[in-house]
């Protein structure tokens, strides 16, 4: 059976003319458990923010933790600052706590309700509701099915398009409605909640009204993908070299003209090389029987650096999947979509082609570096080997 693994992601729009946005998401991972808190701050800009970041840190660090959510709350009402004008200290909450294989708990606190995608389909979950504290949470007991997504968010979503393209805001059921028309079953979490956050961004007339997140989570098997970037220093260990990074993949990927030689000779295979140019400025891929994916070199891992900025960006809301056929398009639908554990074998050795050119081996190792980074930053385990 297919290891799995919980993915995570989220799409922020601030309040209109707001430069801090009063939701916020915290995210931790230890222990084969996955905890994602999405809190909304009472209001909007500066009170917000605290009220939230607050509320999602806490509750993130407690329940991660093991901690029962009755003193989870308990710690929030007495932590939080009491609003001068409203006399209140509020920030509404959803937590997800889930394992690696979908088993877990939801926990909601005044946001709207989380959706449910499951089987190709939107849904609502059981709701249990609790007394805590004098405080209405309702409790939800997580057995989510690989493929499954869920999706939490602050009523930013709801409210999208009153007075503008709506009367009465986006309902609920509009919503739902409108993640069966365009999820794919395929989509990352973070694809799909950008997703959401356009259409919602789109209603608002690109002008929110209040600040709007969406955060979801999806059950997912485990896709293990190595990517070589230059054959190692000692000629003598390509073969070796080579031989480590087909081992245990699901996909493989070869980047530079050199690289693909060696990889070809390595694996006694043939290297062929497209004449197609899909985008002007990124190399042609090329093609080796037994490797998904190969590619020129820096200049494709400099577009592909570009992307991952984007896609990290909770503030982003270009489309995280990519239709484009040239290299650094494959690529990032590759490691960015599809991908949970990424595997680097930087090989250092200095490539002639290059001298002359304002390419050098430091380059393409921050490269690596920086894209190991943003990877991170998208909750993939990347490990990265240098010889």
């Amino acid at each position: 059976m297919k290891e799995l693994c919980i993915e995570y992601g989220y799409t922020s729009l601030n309040h209109y003319g707001e430069e801090l946005c009063g939701d916020n998401v915290e995210m931790s991972v230890a222990d084969g458990w996955t905890t994602v808190v999405l809190a909304d701050g009472l209001g909007s800009g500066v009170k917000a923010n605290i009220l939230s970041t607050l509320t999602s840190k806490i509750l993130c660090t407690m329940v991660s933790g093991g901690a029962d959510m009755e003193d989870c709350v308990g710690t929030i009402i007495q932590t939080l600052p009491v609003c001068k004008e409203r006399g209140v200290a509020y920030s509404t909450f959803s937590v997800i706590h889930v394992n690696n294989e979908g088993r877990g708990h939801l926990f909601e606190f005044d946001n709207p309700e989380a959706i449910w995608y499951h089987h190709g389909h939107t849904c609502d979950f059981p709701r249990e509701e609790m007394d805590i504290c004098g405080k209405k949470v309702f409790h939800t007991p997580l057995e989510l099915a690989e493929g499954d997504m869920v999706f939490v968010m602050s009523d930013g979503t709801i409210h999208a398009g009153i007075g503008q393209m709506l009367n009465f805001g986006w309902q609920r059921k509009e919503i739902m409605e409108h993640l069966d028309t365009n999820i794919d079953a395929h989509m990352s979490a973070r694809a799909a909640a950008c997703l959401l956050a356009s259409a919602c961004n789109d209603l608002y007339l690109d002008r929110p009204g209040d600040d709007t997140t969406v955060a979801s989570i999806r059950v997912r098997p485990r896709m293990e993908v190595h990517i070589m970037v230059g054959p190692p220093v000692d000629k003598e260990k390509d073969e070796v070299y080579v031989k480590h990074f087909l081992e245990g993949a699901d996909k493989r990927i070869v980047c530079g003209g050199t690289t693909s030689q060696v990889v070809a000779r390595c694996m006694g295979r043939q290297l062929k090389t497209s004449f197609d140019f899909p985008d002007k400025e990124v190399p042609p891929i090329g093609f080796i029987d037994g490797i998904d994916l190969v590619t020129e070199g820096v200049i494709t891992m400099r577009r592909l650096l570009a992307l991952s900025e984007k896609y990290v960006s909770v503030k982003d809301l270009t489309p995280k999947t990519y239709s484009k056929k040239d290299g650094g398009s494959l690529l990032a639908n590759i490691i960015f979509e599809e991908a949970t554990h990424v595997v680097f074998f930087v090989g250092q050795n200095v490539n002639a082609a290059h001298q002359g050119l304002d390419i050098d081996i430091t380059m393409k190792l921050k490269l690596v570096e920086h894209l190991a980074e943003n990877l991170r930053r998208m909750g993939k385990i990347v490990t990265v080997n240098y010889d």
